[in-house]
């Protein structure tokens, strides 16, 4: 029972975060705002990004 109680406590608090297409500070969504972080974090590491980028194919 209290094992119950304290799984549908999480549960209840994971749904108080904003959605994705919230508005957030300076004109963009929360889910931009985080892919920007996300983007920023990975230029000050110097790390490529994880998907959707095209490498340039080897010259012949």
């Amino acid at each position: 029972m209290r094992a119950a109680l304290l799984l549908a406590l999480a549960i209840c608090l994971a749904a108080c975060g904003k959605p994705d297409n919230a508005p957030g500070k300076g004109g963009v969504t929360v889910g931009e705002a985080r892919a920007l972080d996300e983007a920023a974090e990975m230029i000050e590491q110097d790390k490529p990004p994880r998907i959707g980028v095209a490498t340039a194919a080897p010259a012949r």
